[in-house]
């Protein structure tokens, strides 16, 4: 293990979360509030990110060491990125703050926050902001802006990007996240500037373009997008919802003229054709619940967007809605968006080679001469891809399991504790019952937010790094 290169790479993104944490510290200044949480953050951040860069290292960075750093940078993030809140004293205790943190990093969404419009201007800026900078990865960021942290840096992409492939745009790993990055501003830049001009106010517009872009769904209002009561808004943001589930891959092969390769994708054919259904079923079951056509088809669309989108938004409390549309939202969670976006769950193209090679196996017990291969995009997927996907889906029931198990061990409900390991290990945010769209995760014990905050983590790195991070293996020098 090369230690030495490992506290590099963690010191080099500690000083880039120090230079994240001015902007807040900005909005502070300009909302007239008190910006010694911030500054207290960004000057012990600060000096103990530019300690570690100075420590001497080889440059060999191999599978072993980038799965892990990337595990721990992401837990460290979030114990620093968690200061300001502590600092500002708006929170009951630090579990509470790191909850709440983790939350924003993984584009979770959830909150143990109850009265969300009573905290200062900065601290709710630093929460939306946080899920947008880790939308896109952090790590990505640092190999795109601040390339030289020395290493394989294609490992620490492959650690830290969603999906069972990571393909690089471009030869070059740093020109490659920045194309990423650069696509991700701009959509931000757009959706500010659409919600702008639909009526909402500026720094909501900012906040909740941070939100929706990640699909983080931090909201700074207490009822979420519902308490603007601006159909406009709601519309824009589903677009932007479903535009950041899709591959970023495919804005890449559109800006480039290749729109045939893009619209070819198996992956996105079958993420629009399970969210088309989706809609269409809850239409159906909920439309004697609304006036008009039109109202239930634009809750029915949101609410659709926001869950398979993981974002977290609400414009209805879905949890009151009839058991057939609620399994299809929780369905949804499973499902995620597509890999390559911000989106979490399983990811699109996962369930779909598991369709695939579970038919191929069917079809092997009744033709066991037959020699198939199974393809995406028409082109053949190894079998070590497609023996991890299954691993991959093994664990994550596993993980699901666990946390369930163990957030049970409060006394809420079944639905309660389910669909709250489901939301925090799917990166959704709400679930059902006690933590739907009206609810929050305030009334869970600190251990269990400590499970659950463990369980964000792992589903947005994919399991994998943080697996690997505390298995005791990792570290042996053999």
């Amino acid at each position: 293990m090369n230690y030495k290169l490992m506290l590099r790479t963690l010191g080099r993104t500690l000083q880039l979360e120090a230079i994240f944490l001015v902007l807040p510290f900005l909005v502070t200044l300009f909302y007239r509030e008190d910006p010694r949480p911030f500054l207290y953050t960004i000057l012990l951040v600060a000096l103990l990110g530019t300690g570690l860069t100075r420590l001497k290292s080889k440059p060999d960075f191999y599978s072993r060491e980038g799965y892990a750093v990337v595990g721990l940078i992401w837990l460290v993030l979030g114990l620093f990125g968690a200061l300001p809140f502590w600092f500002s004293g708006q929170f009951n205790n630090y579990v509470d703050c790191l909850f709440e943190t983790v939350s924003g990093f993984t584009t979770t969404g959830a909150s143990i926050l109850t009265d969300i419009e009573s905290l200062p201007r900065g601290i709710l800026f630093w929460r939306s902001f946080s899920s947008w900078l880790g939308g896109m990865g952090v790590l990505i960021f640092t190999l795109a802006f601040l390339p030289k942290v020395g290493g394989r840096t294609q490992v620490l992409v492959q650690a830290e990007s969603p999906g069972p492939v990571s393909s690089k745009l471009v030869p070059k790993t740093a020109q490659s996240s920045q194309i990423l990055y650069l696509i991700y501003i701009a959509l931000t830049v757009l959706e500010i500037l659409c919600l702008r001009l639909a009526g909402m106010p500026l720094y909501d517009s900012a906040v909740t373009t941070f939100a929706t872009v990640c699909t983080g769904g931090f909201s700074v209002m207490n009822n979420s997008i519902a308490a603007y009561g601006l159909p406009a808004c709601e519309i824009i943001i589903t677009v932007f919802m479903l535009l950041c589930s899709l591959n970023f891959a495919l804005f890449f092969l559109v800006l480039t003229g290749r729109w045939k390769q893009a619209l070819g994708s198996d992956e996105l054919r079958f993420f629009l054709a399970a969210v088309a259904a989706a809609i269409a079923v809850i239409f159906w079951n909920v439309r004697p619940l609304y006036d008009t056509v039109g109202e239930t088809l634009r809750i029915v669309c949101f609410q659709v967007a926001t869950v398979v989108s993981t974002a977290g938004f609400s414009t209805a409390n879905f949890a009151l809605w009839p058991t057939l549309s609620q399994t299809v939202l929780v369905l949804l969670m499973f499902l995620g968006g597509c890999a390559g976006s911000t989106a979490g769950g399983l990811k699109s193209s996962r369930v779909l080679l598991m369709i695939r090679g579970g038919l191929r196996t069917l079809r092997r017990l009744s033709h066991p001469r037959e020699v198939k291969v199974v393809k995406l995009d028409g082109k053949a997927v190894s079998e070590d891809t497609l023996n991890t996907v299954f691993v991959f889906f093994s664990l994550y029931c596993l993980v699901l399991a666990g946390a369930t198990a163990l957030v049970s061990l409060d006394g809420g409900s079944l639905t309660t504790s389910f669909t709250a390991a489901l939301a925090c290990l799917s990166n959704v945010g709400p679930g059902l019952d006690a933590v739907g769209p009206m609810g929050n995760f305030a009334g869970f014990s600190n251990l269990n937010k400590l499970v659950l905050t463990l369980s964000m983590l792992i589903g947005r790195l994919e399991i994998f790094p943080i697996l690997i991070l505390l298995h005791p293996s990792t570290w042996k020098r053999n």
